[in-house]
């Protein structure tokens, strides 16, 4: 009986011993594979802009916002690269539909 017993004990540790519950790296490839440094978060807010509106589609910056510039010591948001880009084209022209803050 103490052979059975000696026995059992000494397998079911061994059976533990091999096993060691190590985390196991899993490598996901493919379109499933998270991007690296990719960043998700907002970059800007209407908070840090001095514009209600974007001024060349004048869409509320509420909305979004993916391009900032600095002109005549305001900082201004755009939804999009193209919008600022179509506002740096004639500034003094499209600054009034930036509806500024006060």
């Amino acid at each position: 009986m103490k052979k059975i017993l000696f026995a059992v004990i000494f397998l079911g540790g061994l059976a533990v011993a091999s096993c060691n519950n190590q985390p196991r790296e899993i490598k996901v490839t493919g379109s499933a594979a998270p991007k690296a440094n990719v960043d998700t978060t907002a970059k800007f807010t209407s908070a840090m802009v001095d514009n209600k509106r974007d001024p060349s589609c004048g869409m509320p910056v509420s909305a979004g916002i993916e391009d900032t510039i600095h002109y005549k010591g305001k900082v201004l948001g755009f939804c999009s690269k193209d919008c600022r880009d179509d506002f740096l084209k004639n500034p003094e022209k499209n600054i009034t539909a930036a509806d500024l803050k006060k």
